[in-house]
């Protein structure tokens, strides 16, 4: 029996679990739709959030909306939302902040694996001083294909060397917890946006994970 050492990655999605957002992501695509003509309720946003903008904007104002004009609205909506970030400030969610220290002080690696556009998260990062915990980050820009396609998942875990059997993945979404499943990863489900989570461990905030949860998921070393 040969005992072998391997790297462990947590891969956490963006808006929902790591950040509270959801506010500005409402008000921002009132906004950039009041113009086109498109009165946004709060259950239709609710039902689209967290997909990529291509997805939502064709599902609001048709299939056949053009890339160019799919580029216009979301170039106005991410915009607006990013004036919101910086003038209203921004928290991480419960648990976050204690989570991400502790599992960079313990040699984890870890990423973001979004459908956000890098500038957004970028932003926050730099806000909230959170950047040196993430080996890579993963947005809009580097995947074709969004959750649950595990194309985002399968990506981060590239960038950080990490297979994906070794891999935990901490989502809020449906679409992000069988797209982590689709690409063999482990899940958490924070519970923050959806009551029920179909994930390996679901729990209402981070700060409700014990002490050892991730290692618990993933040992330090695996015997074969």
């Amino acid at each position: 029996m040969t005992t072998i050492n391997h790297q462990r990655a947590v891969l956490w999605d963006w808006d929902g679990t790591l950040v509270d957002s959801g506010e500005y992501h409402w008000l921002a695509w009132r906004e950039a739709l009041a113009p086109e003509g498109f009165d946004l309720t709060y259950e239709r946003f609710v039902t689209s959030f967290g997909q990529r903008n291509a997805a939502i904007l064709r599902n609001y104002l048709g299939s056949d909306l053009s890339d160019s004009e799919v580029e216009r609205i979301a170039a106005a909506k991410e915009v607006r939302y990013r004036h919101l970030v910086r003038t209203r400030g921004i928290q991480l969610l419960p648990g976050v902040q204690r989570w991400l220290n502790r599992l960079y002080e313990s040699g984890w690696r870890q990423a973001v694996a979004s459908s956000a556009p890098r500038a957004n998260i970028d932003l926050v990062l730099e806000m909230l001083g959170i950047a040196r915990c993430f080996d890579a980050v993963v947005s809009a820009e580097d995947v074709q294909r969004g959750k649950p396609d595990p194309q985002v998942f399968l990506t981060a875990a590239a960038r950080v060397a990490v297979p994906p059997a070794r891999c935990i993945v901490v989502e809020d979404a449906p679409v992000g917890i069988e797209g982590a499943r689709r690409a063999g990863m482990r899940t958490i489900g924070v519970r923050s946006t959806n009551a029920t989570l179909q994930a390996d461990w679901t729990v209402p905030t981070l700060d409700e994970l014990p002490d050892d949860a991730f290692d618990r998921f993933l040992p330090r070393t695996s015997s074969y």
